[in-house]
């Protein structure tokens, strides 16, 4: 069954919708991190080095196929925000058709250009091959982990956190075993990680759609709205277009700090991916937040309740803060010890931890910047508004491009280190500016207009 988020204090609205997120987000970065400890232990630092090679490939190609059919419910939140049943329906389909075709193209064009993006981002050569083996199994499961992704936004814009993460409790634990097995016994190397990953995706993505036949009708079609509908295709687009075109900008600008990375050879390549994976473990909050003001917002809109969104926008950077600071702290204090995780008995985690400290400590001062860019980019859109946080991206690009180039030209790297944090002061600058904006539309358009559903869609 779905929550309604349109009712009830928003902070404790939001902080119980997020929780479950959190806690999903989290465990997937674990079990992120023991694909990372189990290639790093038992296949060795060139095979470490050469999956965390390909982490901003897999974030482009997955992020942009994710972005666009995570945007279609969108539409899904706000019409069930607005109590219309059919609508909610018939979006789920046209979503559904919408996301089988940008799969078929996303898995196509990857495969066909993936050993020149490698060639392109410097990637060393004693770790092409693993490199590639790895990412092209990847990219050939697509469709495990974009109908996954698409089942659980959809689950979420109706308010059910909860069903998400148990589906991902049991991926993630599926994938932890499938990698021993493939890993250690079957000697399958950097392949046998991304098999399980892709095994693991799908059936979670079965689990999904069986769950919501069985218990969450109210998202599932009737046989006659199995068709792609004008209207809808073009708000779900609008929406999903930017969505994936944020995530592809966003990870182009990552690629270009990979390839800035791996210029310093593959002892820096393992060190920053070590030291990446325990950043994103513990920064998690940021984004199941983001995940959790899209559905607030998506569903108080579709309401057409302006000060609730306002409401619910403050509220989350109340918690964001908070939990910025302490995110730091922890940081700083559990990286040493998580490093020695990563690498087998023997390994010279000493000769390691310039690179990870640099990197680290650059980072943790900007935590309060980059969690502000995940409450507003979702915010927006929630409210249907994508071009703006699209061009957020645009942001993060050119400024990951300027400290990259200049990283590479003075063959300094704290200044490759130095790309993340740059990216979100210039994004947190924008997309601050950007909300300021974007809300003054809303406010026009809710306490203008009313709440017509229809209407409100097309505006957005």
């Amino acid at each position: 069954m779905g929550t309604d988020l349109t009712r009830g204090k928003p902070l404790s609205v939001i902080v119980k919708f997020m929780i479950p997120l959190f806690i999903g987000n989290v465990f997937q970065q674990l079990y992120n991190m023991a694909d990372t400890v189990i290639v790093g232990r038992y296949v060795g630092q060139n095979a470490l080095a050469a999956v965390g090679s390909t982490g901003t490939i897999m974030f482009l190609v997955l992020g942009f196929a994710t972005g666009l059919t995570t945007g279609f419910t969108v539409l899904t939140s706000q019409r069930y925000g607005a109590k219309d049943a059919v609508g909610t329906r018939k979006s789920v389909a046209n979503a559904m058709i919408l996301a089988v075709i940008v799969i078929a193209v996303m898995t196509l064009v990857s495969l066909l250009v993936m050993r020149p993006v490698l060639t392109l981002m410097n990637t060393p050569a004693e770790i092409y091959e693993d490199a590639y083996r790895y990412i092209s199994i990847i990219c050939g499961g697509i469709f495990c982990t974009v109908f996954y992704n698409l089942f659980s936004a959809m689950m979420r814009s109706v308010g059910n956190s909860r069903m998400p993460l148990v589906f991902l409790v049991m991926s993630a634990c599926l994938n932890v075993v499938l990698d021993l097995v493939f890993i250690i016994n079957f000697h399958m190397g950097t392949a046998g990680a991304a098999i399980a990953t892709d095994v693991a995706q799908g059936i979670s993505a079965v689990l999904s759609i069986l769950y919501m036949i069985r218990k969450m009708p109210e998202l599932m079609p009737e046989r006659h709205m199995w068709r792609l509908t004008g209207y809808m295709t073009r708000v779900q687009l609008q929406v999903g277009l930017p969505m994936a075109l944020q995530f592809g900008i966003t990870a182009s600008g990552t690629m270009v700090m990979q390839a800035a990375i791996n210029t310093f050879g593959a002892v820096a390549v393992a060190s920053f991916t070590a030291a990446g994976k325990v950043q994103n473990l513990i920064t998690q909050e940021f984004s199941s937040m983001g995940q959790s003001m899209a559905s607030y917002c998506g569903q108080n809109y579709g309401k057409g309740d302006y000060e609730r969104i306002q409401q619910g926008v403050r509220s989350a950077i109340l918690v964001s803060v908070i939990y910025s600071i302490a995110a730091a702290i922890v940081g700083l204090t559990l990286l040493r010890p998580m490093m020695g995780l990563f690498f087998p008995a023997g390994t010279d985690i000493a000769g390691m931890m310039p690179y990870a400290n640099t990197y680290i400590r650059l980072c943790v001062i900007f935590y309060i910047p980059l969690s502000m860019i995940f409450i507003f980019r979702n915010a927006m859109q929630g409210c249907g508004y994508g071009f703006l946080p699209m061009m957020g991206g645009v942001v993060e690009l050119f400024c990951r491009l300027a400290m990259a180039l200049a990283s590479m030209a003075l063959n300094i790297y704290a200044l490759a280190a130095f790309c993340d944090p740059f990216a979100w002061i210039g994004a947190c600058i924008f997309t601050a500016i950007a909300y300021r904006i974007v809300i003054g539309k809303v406010r026009a358009t809710l306490l203008g207009t009313g709440a017509n559903p229809e209407r409100l869609s097309e505006r957005a």
